[in-house]
Protein backbone atom coordinates (compact mmCIF):
# COMPACT_ATOMS: atom_id res chain seq x y z
CA UNK A 1 0.00 0.00 0.00
CA UNK A 2 1.15 3.31 -0.99
CA UNK A 3 -0.51 4.92 2.25
CA UNK A 4 0.50 3.15 5.36
CA UNK A 5 -1.28 0.89 7.63
CA UNK A 6 -0.79 3.99 10.52
CA UNK A 7 -2.60 6.54 8.14
CA UNK A 8 -5.72 3.84 7.83
CA UNK A 9 -5.54 3.62 11.73
CA UNK A 10 -5.68 7.30 12.38
CA UNK A 11 -8.54 8.04 10.00
CA UNK A 12 -10.59 5.14 11.61
CA UNK A 13 -8.99 6.81 15.44
CA UNK A 14 -10.47 10.04 14.24
CA UNK A 15 -14.23 8.57 13.01
CA UNK A 16 -14.66 6.76 16.52
CA UNK A 17 -13.77 10.18 18.25
CA UNK A 18 -16.87 11.31 16.57
CA UNK A 19 -19.31 8.90 17.22
CA UNK A 20 -21.53 9.28 20.02
CA UNK A 21 -20.79 7.34 23.13
CA UNK A 22 -22.42 4.04 23.16
CA UNK A 23 -22.31 3.04 19.50
CA UNK A 24 -20.99 0.88 16.62
CA UNK A 25 -20.42 1.44 12.74
CA UNK A 26 -20.97 -0.59 10.33
CA UNK A 27 -19.00 -0.16 6.44
CA UNK A 28 -19.36 -2.34 4.45
CA UNK A 29 -16.74 -3.38 1.73
CA UNK A 30 -18.00 -3.23 -2.14
CA UNK A 31 -19.18 -6.37 -3.88
CA UNK A 32 -18.31 -7.81 -7.69
CA UNK A 33 -21.38 -6.57 -10.51
CA UNK A 34 -21.83 -8.80 -13.15
CA UNK A 35 -21.17 -7.34 -16.53
CA UNK A 36 -22.21 -9.97 -18.70
CA UNK A 37 -23.72 -13.91 -18.32
CA UNK A 38 -20.65 -15.08 -15.73
CA UNK A 39 -17.85 -12.22 -16.65
CA UNK A 40 -17.92 -9.56 -14.28
CA UNK A 41 -16.73 -5.48 -14.50
CA UNK A 42 -13.18 -4.99 -12.53
CA UNK A 43 -13.73 -4.35 -9.08
CA UNK A 44 -12.96 -1.51 -7.81
CA UNK A 45 -13.50 -0.61 -3.81
CA UNK A 46 -16.51 1.07 -2.05
CA UNK A 47 -14.40 4.36 -1.29
CA UNK A 48 -15.16 4.92 2.26
CA UNK A 49 -14.29 1.36 3.04
CA UNK A 50 -11.02 1.92 1.17
CA UNK A 51 -10.50 5.16 3.42
CA UNK A 52 -10.91 3.45 6.32
CA UNK A 53 -8.65 0.19 5.66
CA UNK A 54 -6.74 0.46 2.51
CA UNK A 55 -8.43 -3.27 1.76
CA UNK A 56 -9.26 -4.12 -1.80
CA UNK A 57 -11.06 -7.22 -1.56
CA UNK A 58 -14.76 -7.48 -2.44
CA UNK A 59 -17.04 -8.63 0.19
CA UNK A 60 -16.09 -7.46 3.79
CA UNK A 61 -16.74 -5.99 6.76
CA UNK A 62 -15.40 -3.54 8.82
CA UNK A 63 -17.05 -2.80 12.25
CA UNK A 64 -15.79 0.11 14.79
CA UNK A 65 -16.55 -0.20 18.48
CA UNK A 66 -15.10 2.54 20.10
CA UNK A 67 -14.11 1.67 23.86
CA UNK A 68 -14.10 -2.21 23.35
CA UNK A 69 -11.40 -3.22 25.55
CA UNK A 70 -10.85 -6.21 22.91
CA UNK A 71 -10.25 -4.40 19.96
CA UNK A 72 -11.95 -1.18 18.38
CA UNK A 73 -11.94 -1.94 14.61
CA UNK A 74 -13.13 -5.53 13.08
CA UNK A 75 -12.90 -6.77 9.81
CA UNK A 76 -14.86 -9.87 8.66
CA UNK A 77 -13.16 -10.94 5.38
CA UNK A 78 -13.67 -14.06 2.98
CA UNK A 79 -11.37 -17.00 3.83
CA UNK A 80 -8.40 -18.13 1.91
CA UNK A 81 -9.64 -20.86 -0.98
CA UNK A 82 -6.96 -22.83 -2.91
CA UNK A 83 -9.22 -23.08 -5.71
CA UNK A 84 -10.72 -19.56 -5.79
CA UNK A 85 -7.19 -18.41 -5.75
CA UNK A 86 -6.23 -20.78 -8.78
CA UNK A 87 -8.52 -18.86 -10.43
CA UNK A 88 -8.63 -15.22 -9.12
CA UNK A 89 -5.85 -14.58 -7.22
CA UNK A 90 -4.50 -14.63 -3.91
CA UNK A 91 -6.85 -13.96 -0.96
CA UNK A 92 -5.55 -11.86 2.67
CA UNK A 93 -7.41 -13.58 4.70
CA UNK A 94 -8.60 -12.67 8.55
CA UNK A 95 -5.27 -14.34 10.09
CA UNK A 96 -3.16 -12.19 7.89
CA UNK A 97 -5.56 -9.24 7.86
CA UNK A 98 -4.63 -7.69 11.62
CA UNK A 99 -0.53 -7.52 10.69
CA UNK A 100 -1.27 -6.21 7.03
CA UNK A 101 -3.72 -4.22 7.40
CA UNK A 102 -3.29 -2.94 11.32
CA UNK A 103 -6.75 -3.36 12.11
CA UNK A 104 -7.88 -5.19 16.01
CA UNK A 105 -9.21 -8.24 15.16
CA UNK A 106 -10.56 -10.40 12.17
CA UNK A 107 -12.51 -13.06 11.47
CA UNK A 108 -14.07 -14.88 8.30
CA UNK A 109 -17.57 -13.30 6.52
CA UNK A 110 -19.07 -16.23 7.27
CA UNK A 111 -19.13 -15.96 10.75
CA UNK A 112 -20.44 -12.48 10.78
CA UNK A 113 -24.17 -13.94 11.71
CA UNK A 114 -23.00 -15.48 14.14
CA UNK A 115 -20.41 -12.43 16.16
CA UNK A 116 -22.25 -9.18 14.84
CA UNK A 117 -25.37 -9.54 16.83
CA UNK A 118 -23.59 -9.80 19.76
CA UNK A 119 -21.38 -6.99 19.72
CA UNK A 120 -24.95 -4.61 18.19
CA UNK A 121 -26.64 -5.93 21.91
CA UNK A 122 -25.98 -2.97 24.98
CA UNK A 123 -25.12 -0.45 22.32
CA UNK A 124 -27.42 2.99 21.92
CA UNK A 125 -27.48 3.71 18.28
CA UNK A 126 -25.67 2.03 14.77
CA UNK A 127 -23.64 4.58 12.74
CA UNK A 128 -24.08 2.91 9.10
CA UNK A 129 -24.25 4.10 5.29
CA UNK A 130 -28.14 3.73 5.09
CA UNK A 131 -29.09 2.78 1.58
CA UNK A 132 -26.00 1.79 -0.38
CA UNK A 133 -26.24 -1.83 0.97
CA UNK A 134 -29.66 -2.67 1.09
CA UNK A 135 -28.82 -6.76 2.22
CA UNK A 136 -27.11 -5.55 4.30
CA UNK A 137 -29.68 -2.98 5.90
CA UNK A 138 -31.96 -5.69 5.93
CA UNK A 139 -29.63 -8.38 7.65
CA UNK A 140 -29.20 -5.85 10.62
CA UNK A 141 -32.75 -4.79 10.92
CA UNK A 142 -33.44 -8.84 11.13
CA UNK A 143 -30.43 -8.78 14.42
CA UNK A 144 -32.22 -6.36 15.93
CA UNK A 145 -35.19 -7.14 16.03
CA UNK A 146 -34.23 -10.42 17.54
CA UNK A 147 -32.18 -8.36 20.67
CA UNK A 148 -35.93 -6.73 20.76
CA UNK A 149 -37.50 -10.24 21.20
CA UNK A 150 -35.40 -10.95 24.08
CA UNK A 151 -35.72 -7.44 25.79
CA UNK A 152 -38.16 -8.99 28.40
CA UNK A 153 -35.21 -11.38 29.24
CA UNK A 154 -33.23 -8.36 30.21
CA UNK A 155 -31.22 -8.00 26.49
CA UNK A 156 -30.71 -4.23 25.01
CA UNK A 157 -30.95 -3.45 21.45
CA UNK A 158 -29.92 -0.44 19.63
CA UNK A 159 -32.44 2.02 19.22
CA UNK A 160 -31.31 4.53 16.98
CA UNK A 161 -30.05 4.20 13.51
CA UNK A 162 -27.61 7.19 12.39
CA UNK A 163 -26.16 8.04 8.73
CA UNK A 164 -22.82 7.59 8.67
CA UNK A 165 -22.09 9.50 5.52
CA UNK A 166 -21.76 12.92 7.22
CA UNK A 167 -18.95 12.40 9.47
CA UNK A 168 -16.96 10.41 7.76
CA UNK A 169 -17.52 12.57 4.21
CA UNK A 170 -16.27 15.30 6.37
CA UNK A 171 -13.29 13.43 6.61
CA UNK A 172 -12.48 12.67 3.63
CA UNK A 173 -13.07 16.09 2.63
CA UNK A 174 -9.68 17.47 3.73
CA UNK A 175 -6.90 15.45 2.14
CA UNK A 176 -3.34 14.40 3.74
CA UNK A 177 -0.03 14.86 2.89
CA UNK A 178 0.31 11.04 1.26
CA UNK A 179 -3.06 11.60 -0.41
CA UNK A 180 -1.97 14.30 -2.19
CA UNK A 181 1.43 12.63 -3.35
CA UNK A 182 -1.57 10.35 -5.21
CA UNK A 183 -3.54 12.97 -6.99
CA UNK A 184 -0.29 14.34 -7.94
CA UNK A 185 0.72 11.38 -9.64
CA UNK A 186 -2.71 11.28 -10.94
CA UNK A 187 -2.92 14.42 -12.68
CA UNK A 188 1.05 13.66 -13.61
CA UNK A 189 -0.50 10.95 -15.78
CA UNK A 190 -3.24 12.69 -17.04
CA UNK A 191 -1.67 15.99 -18.22
CA UNK A 192 0.87 13.68 -20.31
CA UNK A 193 -2.30 11.52 -21.84
CA UNK A 194 -3.61 14.75 -22.73
CA UNK A 195 0.04 16.38 -24.17
CA UNK A 196 -0.30 12.73 -26.13
CA UNK A 197 -3.95 13.09 -27.53
CA UNK A 198 -3.09 16.42 -28.85
CA UNK A 199 -0.11 15.19 -30.69
CA UNK A 200 -1.82 12.53 -32.22
CA UNK A 201 -4.84 14.18 -33.28
CA UNK A 202 -5.63 14.69 -37.06
CA UNK A 203 -8.75 15.27 -38.73
CA UNK A 204 -10.06 11.72 -40.02
CA UNK A 205 -9.07 9.74 -36.73
CA UNK A 206 -12.07 8.32 -34.62
CA UNK A 207 -12.98 9.38 -31.61
CA UNK A 208 -12.16 5.88 -30.01
CA UNK A 209 -8.96 6.31 -31.77
CA UNK A 210 -8.33 9.31 -29.81
CA UNK A 211 -9.51 8.07 -26.24
CA UNK A 212 -6.87 4.90 -27.02
CA UNK A 213 -4.39 7.55 -27.21
CA UNK A 214 -5.33 8.66 -23.52
CA UNK A 215 -5.64 4.91 -22.18
CA UNK A 216 -2.00 3.85 -23.70
CA UNK A 217 -0.90 6.47 -21.54
CA UNK A 218 -2.63 6.14 -18.38
CA UNK A 219 -1.69 2.49 -18.18
CA UNK A 220 1.83 2.61 -19.62
CA UNK A 221 2.26 4.99 -16.33
CA UNK A 222 0.78 2.61 -13.76
CA UNK A 223 -2.56 3.90 -13.58
CA UNK A 224 -4.90 0.76 -14.36
CA UNK A 225 -7.99 2.48 -15.55
CA UNK A 226 -9.97 6.19 -15.74
CA UNK A 227 -11.73 7.29 -13.03
CA UNK A 228 -14.40 7.53 -15.22
CA UNK A 229 -15.61 7.41 -18.71
CA UNK A 230 -13.59 9.84 -20.57
CA UNK A 231 -14.64 12.15 -23.20
CA UNK A 232 -13.77 12.86 -26.36
CA UNK A 233 -16.08 14.66 -28.27
CA UNK A 234 -15.75 16.79 -31.84
CA UNK A 235 -17.51 19.15 -33.18
CA UNK A 236 -21.39 19.33 -31.88
CA UNK A 237 -21.11 16.08 -30.16
CA UNK A 238 -18.83 18.56 -27.39
CA UNK A 239 -22.36 19.93 -26.37
CA UNK A 240 -23.09 17.08 -24.81
CA UNK A 241 -22.12 17.39 -21.49
CA UNK A 242 -21.30 13.76 -20.50
CA UNK A 243 -20.95 12.65 -24.21
CA UNK A 244 -19.09 9.06 -23.95
CA UNK A 245 -19.99 7.47 -27.27
CA UNK A 246 -16.93 8.16 -28.76
CA UNK A 247 -17.96 6.88 -32.00
CA UNK A 248 -17.66 9.96 -34.04
CA UNK A 249 -15.20 10.88 -36.87
CA UNK A 250 -12.91 14.37 -36.33
CA UNK A 251 -13.42 16.50 -39.16
CA UNK A 252 -10.88 19.51 -40.33
CA UNK A 253 -12.16 22.61 -38.84
CA UNK A 254 -13.67 21.38 -35.77
CA UNK A 255 -12.75 21.43 -31.94
CA UNK A 256 -12.48 18.01 -29.65
CA UNK A 257 -13.31 18.25 -26.05
CA UNK A 258 -11.41 16.05 -23.95
CA UNK A 259 -12.48 15.74 -20.46
CA UNK A 260 -10.35 12.34 -18.84
CA UNK A 261 -8.48 11.89 -15.96
CA UNK A 262 -7.02 8.80 -14.52
CA UNK A 263 -7.62 6.89 -11.34
CA UNK A 264 -3.95 6.22 -9.66
CA UNK A 265 -4.39 3.90 -6.47
CA UNK A 266 -7.99 4.56 -6.24
CA UNK A 267 -7.43 8.49 -6.42
CA UNK A 268 -8.92 10.72 -9.36
CA UNK A 269 -7.63 13.09 -11.65
CA UNK A 270 -10.51 15.64 -13.82
CA UNK A 271 -8.85 17.36 -16.95
CA UNK A 272 -10.22 19.16 -19.62
CA UNK A 273 -8.93 20.54 -22.66
CA UNK A 274 -10.57 21.85 -25.77
CA UNK A 275 -7.81 22.33 -29.18
CA UNK A 276 -8.95 22.19 -32.94
CA UNK A 277 -8.62 18.86 -34.47
CA UNK A 278 -6.51 19.96 -37.27
CA UNK A 279 -4.22 22.35 -35.09
CA UNK A 280 -5.75 25.97 -35.08
CA UNK A 281 -7.89 27.75 -33.51
CA UNK A 282 -10.20 30.28 -35.81
CA UNK A 283 -12.77 32.72 -35.73
CA UNK A 284 -15.80 32.32 -33.72
CA UNK A 285 -13.73 29.33 -31.83
CA UNK A 286 -11.33 31.02 -30.77
CA UNK A 287 -13.69 33.56 -29.42
CA UNK A 288 -15.49 31.70 -27.26
CA UNK A 289 -12.43 29.57 -26.42
CA UNK A 290 -10.72 33.01 -24.90
CA UNK A 291 -14.01 33.70 -22.86
CA UNK A 292 -13.81 30.40 -21.48
CA UNK A 293 -10.11 30.60 -20.69
CA UNK A 294 -10.12 34.12 -19.30
CA UNK A 295 -13.41 32.58 -17.18
CA UNK A 296 -11.24 29.99 -15.68
CA UNK A 297 -8.37 32.15 -14.97
CA UNK A 298 -10.50 34.47 -12.73
CA UNK A 299 -12.34 31.32 -11.33
CA UNK A 300 -9.06 30.04 -9.94
CA UNK A 301 -7.96 33.14 -8.58
CA UNK A 302 -10.94 32.45 -5.98
CA UNK A 303 -10.09 29.49 -4.88
CA UNK A 304 -8.42 30.55 -1.70
CA UNK A 305 -8.88 30.05 1.81
CA UNK A 306 -12.20 32.21 3.11
CA UNK A 307 -13.68 32.40 -0.32
CA UNK A 308 -17.12 30.49 0.08
CA UNK A 309 -17.52 27.08 -2.78
CA UNK A 310 -19.54 28.94 -4.95
CA UNK A 311 -17.12 32.21 -5.34
CA UNK A 312 -15.06 30.79 -7.82
CA UNK A 313 -18.26 29.79 -10.10
CA UNK A 314 -19.51 33.21 -9.74
CA UNK A 315 -16.41 34.67 -10.75
CA UNK A 316 -16.28 32.52 -14.27
CA UNK A 317 -20.14 33.01 -14.43
CA UNK A 318 -19.23 36.92 -15.03
CA UNK A 319 -17.02 37.09 -17.70
CA UNK A 320 -18.35 34.36 -19.62
CA UNK A 321 -22.10 36.45 -20.06
CA UNK A 322 -20.02 39.33 -20.78
CA UNK A 323 -17.81 37.80 -23.25
CA UNK A 324 -21.38 36.13 -24.77
CA UNK A 325 -23.03 40.11 -24.51
CA UNK A 326 -20.04 41.28 -26.47
CA UNK A 327 -20.51 38.73 -28.91
CA UNK A 328 -24.30 39.57 -29.33
CA UNK A 329 -25.23 35.88 -27.90
CA UNK A 330 -26.45 37.50 -25.08
CA UNK A 331 -28.63 40.50 -24.89
CA UNK A 332 -29.10 42.94 -21.68
CA UNK A 333 -26.58 43.38 -18.34
CA UNK A 334 -24.53 40.76 -16.91
CA UNK A 335 -26.77 41.22 -13.80
CA UNK A 336 -29.64 41.53 -15.52
CA UNK A 337 -28.68 37.65 -17.09
CA UNK A 338 -27.54 36.37 -14.37
CA UNK A 339 -30.21 36.93 -12.43
CA UNK A 340 -32.57 35.87 -14.93
CA UNK A 341 -31.13 32.34 -15.62
CA UNK A 342 -30.94 33.28 -19.44
CA UNK A 343 -27.14 32.37 -19.38
CA UNK A 344 -28.40 28.55 -18.63
CA UNK A 345 -28.70 28.34 -22.59
CA UNK A 346 -24.95 28.29 -23.20
CA UNK A 347 -23.45 27.94 -19.23
CA UNK A 348 -25.80 25.24 -18.26
CA UNK A 349 -23.95 23.79 -15.64
CA UNK A 350 -21.67 24.57 -12.19
CA UNK A 351 -17.81 25.43 -12.60
CA UNK A 352 -16.93 23.52 -9.65
CA UNK A 353 -16.73 19.98 -7.63
CA UNK A 354 -15.15 18.51 -4.75
CA UNK A 355 -12.05 15.27 -6.21
CA UNK A 356 -10.47 12.42 -4.10
CA UNK A 357 -11.27 9.21 -4.04
CA UNK A 358 -13.78 9.83 -6.05
CA UNK A 359 -13.97 12.03 -9.09
CA UNK A 360 -17.42 13.68 -7.57
CA UNK A 361 -15.84 13.20 -4.39
CA UNK A 362 -17.43 13.49 -1.20
CA UNK A 363 -17.98 16.08 1.24
CA UNK A 364 -20.77 18.91 1.67
CA UNK A 365 -21.30 22.21 -0.36
CA UNK A 366 -23.08 24.10 2.28
CA UNK A 367 -23.41 24.32 5.96
CA UNK A 368 -26.68 24.77 6.50
CA UNK A 369 -27.98 27.66 3.73
CA UNK A 370 -24.55 28.84 3.42
CA UNK A 371 -21.80 27.74 1.10
CA UNK A 372 -19.03 26.54 3.33
CA UNK A 373 -15.81 27.85 2.64
CA UNK A 374 -12.65 26.80 1.27
CA UNK A 375 -10.01 25.50 3.42
CA UNK A 376 -6.63 24.06 2.90
CA UNK A 377 -6.60 20.59 2.36
CA UNK A 378 -9.51 20.85 0.46
CA UNK A 379 -9.39 19.70 -3.77
CA UNK A 380 -12.04 20.86 -6.14
CA UNK A 381 -12.21 20.87 -10.01
CA UNK A 382 -12.22 24.37 -12.05
CA UNK A 383 -14.09 23.86 -15.07
CA UNK A 384 -16.30 26.53 -16.82
CA UNK A 385 -17.59 25.73 -20.40
CA UNK A 386 -19.67 27.77 -23.30
CA UNK A 387 -22.09 24.83 -25.47
CA UNK A 388 -23.82 26.60 -28.58
CA UNK A 389 -25.57 23.57 -29.95
CA UNK A 390 -26.09 23.03 -34.07
CA UNK A 391 -29.47 23.00 -33.61
CA UNK A 392 -29.84 25.88 -31.34
CA UNK A 393 -32.27 28.83 -32.31
CA UNK A 394 -32.35 30.73 -35.41
CA UNK A 395 -30.97 33.89 -33.68
CA UNK A 396 -27.58 32.44 -33.64
CA UNK A 397 -25.23 32.90 -35.97
CA UNK A 398 -24.29 29.88 -37.58
CA UNK A 399 -20.75 30.27 -37.46
CA UNK A 400 -21.02 29.82 -33.73
CA UNK A 401 -22.88 26.40 -33.82
CA UNK A 402 -21.46 23.50 -33.22
CA UNK A 403 -18.84 24.96 -30.95
CA UNK A 404 -18.33 22.96 -27.14
CA UNK A 405 -15.61 24.69 -25.21
CA UNK A 406 -14.53 23.05 -21.57
CA UNK A 407 -11.52 23.78 -19.59
CA UNK A 408 -10.78 22.45 -16.38
CA UNK A 409 -8.20 22.07 -13.69
CA UNK A 410 -7.77 20.44 -10.54
CA UNK A 411 -6.98 22.70 -7.76
CA UNK A 412 -5.60 22.34 -4.20
CA UNK A 413 -6.72 25.19 -1.57
CA UNK A 414 -3.53 26.22 0.42
CA UNK A 415 -2.56 28.51 3.00
CA UNK A 416 -0.69 30.32 0.02
CA UNK A 417 -3.11 30.40 -2.38
CA UNK A 418 -4.48 27.99 -5.09
CA UNK A 419 -2.46 24.87 -6.08
CA UNK A 420 -3.17 24.00 -9.90
CA UNK A 421 -2.48 20.14 -9.99
CA UNK A 422 -2.85 19.70 -13.26
CA UNK A 423 -1.16 23.01 -14.38
CA UNK A 424 1.27 21.14 -17.09
CA UNK A 425 -1.54 20.86 -19.38
CA UNK A 426 -1.06 23.34 -22.10
CA UNK A 427 -4.49 25.33 -22.56
CA UNK A 428 -3.13 29.19 -23.81
CA UNK A 429 -3.51 28.87 -27.43
CA UNK A 430 -0.22 29.17 -28.54
CA UNK A 431 0.98 26.99 -26.06
CA UNK A 432 -1.44 24.34 -27.84
CA UNK A 433 -0.91 25.09 -31.03
CA UNK A 434 3.02 24.64 -30.67
CA UNK A 435 2.38 21.16 -29.11
CA UNK A 436 0.43 20.20 -32.04
CA UNK A 437 2.77 21.27 -34.66
CA UNK A 438 5.49 19.67 -32.83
Amino acid sequence: MTIPASEYRRRRERLMELMMPGSLAVIPAGSHKIRNRDVEYLFRQDSDFYYLTGFVEADALLVLVPGRAHGQAILFCQERDPRYETYNGERLGPDRASQVLGVDDAFPMSDLGDILPGLLEGKERIYMTLGDYPDLDRRVLQWVGAIRGRESGGAIAPGEFVALRHMLHELRLFKSAKELELMRTAAAITIDAHARAMRACKPGMTELALEAELLHEFMTQGARSPAYPSIVAGGNNACTLHYTSNNGTLRKGDLVLIDAGCEYDHYASDLTRTFPIDGRYRGAQKAIYEIVLEAQGAAIEQCVVGMNFNTPHDAALRVMVGGLIDLKLLSGSVDGIIESGAYTRFCPHKASHWLGLDVHDVGDYRLGSEWRELEPGMVLTVEPGIYIRDDDAVDVPSHFKGIGVRIEDDVLITKKGPEVLTAGAPKDIDAIEALMAS
